[in-house]
């Protein structure tokens, strides 16, 4: 009921508020719920509330953030999550040990070869199983190039976030040959689900390896000329150097992984610190990077693609013969227990924890997304930096929200 003193919002007709009721009302019209959030929405002299996202160009995602802005400065952000989610880990609960595959590819959907492999490894822990030679080489192929691709799209979205179009052209071209080369090996686009209980959904076949052939013949010069197309972009340059500076006290304290940890110099890859698959095997290096700021990150992110073409030859020089599915029964039936996996994604370190009670369904599967922690460091990094590096900002720590929001 209306009285002289409150009248009904004009952004949501069903809350009532002081007079007079204006498109300026507080957000959100609610009493703050933790001092966290008053604090937030307590506002001084000159400043005032803008949201950005959740569209695309401003925020890789789904993702709305509140900004408290004085003039072009900003004072303090409040990220707003849950578009996206979709309560992917209680539905891998409600489906057996192969369901879940198919359930956490979107997870991670620039590079879903990684979000599948989770409950993959968690059920061949859990088993014990050993997976064929054959099949761990081609489970490194398929990821190195699903990173590439990842590392293309970043490359390409940091540029089109600071307002240049080119570079994203070029970043979608070098993902769509590696897309339809995975599709061509899979059978599928962008939620590949490859990976299975013992191995890998089938064997390399002419049509991949054509096109495998073709494009590492091009790779690394397309990834030089990229490269060359923003490194002598004064504007580019200008708007991420120095910006966003990440140092390794605040990238240990916020469990920072993945590029944005090896941009202030710490050399962590789980490839290498808690070696998986046959990665031991193989020659590659960590790049890392001193300066911590978004110029750095999307140097890194350059290098580790050249590692990750490195890689991609020397398993096509060692690749063995032999099956690529270990056998295993139709229905499994995981023996009780609890297992952790952790591999190396695009992203950082993706991890799951998984326990069985012995049937043939998961009891519990909790997965561990690093774009998840990386976003600790925006609102960090963010406070006294003008509303157009936002932008430039989020875009370098590369988050993707299927993850985050689950």
């Amino acid at each position: 009921m209306t009285t002289e003193q409150t009248v009904r919002s004009l952004d949501d007709p069903d809350l009532f508020v002081e007079t007079p009721g204006t498109i300026y009302d507080a957000i959100p019209p609610l009493p703050p719920r933790t001092e966290r959030e008053a604090e937030f929405y307590t506002m001084r002299d000159g400043e005032m509330l803008i949201n950005l996202g959740p569209q695309h160009p401003s925020t890789h995602g789904v993702l709305r953030v509140v900004l408290k802005i004085d003039g072009e400065r900003v004072v303090d952000l409040d990220p707003v999550l849950g578009y996206l989610h979709r309560g992917v880990e209680k539905i891998c609960e409600n489906g057996d040990w192969h369901h879940a595959i198919s359930n956490c590819d979107p997870l991670e959907y620039i590079a879903a070869m990684f979000s599948e492999a989770m409950p993959v490894m968690v059920a061949e822990k859990l088993l014990d199983l050993g997976v064929p030679r054959r099949a761990e080489y081609i489970r490194v192929l398929a990821w190195e190039l699903n990173r590439i691709s990842s590392h293309a799209l970043f490359v390409g979205w940091l540029a089109l976030d600071l307002g240049g179009l080119t570079p994203i052209l070029y970043g979608f071209i070098e993902r769509d040959e590696i897309v339809e080369m995975l599709a061509a090996l899979t059978g599928q686009r962008l939620l590949f689900n490859y990976l299975r209980i013992g191995g890998v959904n089938g064997d390399l076949n002419h049509d991949f390896l054509s096109r495998l052939g073709d494009w590492m013949g091009n790779a690394l010069k397309r990834i030089e000329d990229q490269q060359k197309l923003l490194n002598s972009n004064e504007i580019f340059v200008a708007r991420t150097r120095g910006l966003g500076v990440i140092d390794r006290d605040l990238a240990r304290r916020t469990l920072l992984s993945g590029p944005v940890l090896r941009a202030t110099g710490i050399p962590y890859d789980v490839r290498r610190a808690h070696p998986y698959s046959v990665y031991p095997e193989l020659e590659f290096t960590i790049p890392t990077r001193e300066e911590g700021d978004s110029y750095a990150r999307y140097l890194l992110h350059l290098d580790e693609i050249k590692q990750s073409i490195h890689i991609i030859d020397q398993v096509l020089h060692r690749m063995p013969d032999g099956p690529v599915m270990a056998k295993v029964p139709r229905l499994m039936r995981v023996p009780p227990g609890r297992a952790y996996v952790s591999i190396e994604s695009p992203r950082g370190q993706y991890s799951a924890y998984g326990m069985s009670d012995g049937s043939d369904q998961p009891f519990r599967l909790r997965i561990h997304d690093p774009s998840f922690f990386n976003l600790q460091a925006v609102g960090l990094l963010m406070p006294g930096n003008l509303v157009a590096d936002t932008m430039a900002i989020m875009a370098s720590v590369d988050p993707i929200m299927g993850g985050v929001d689950k």
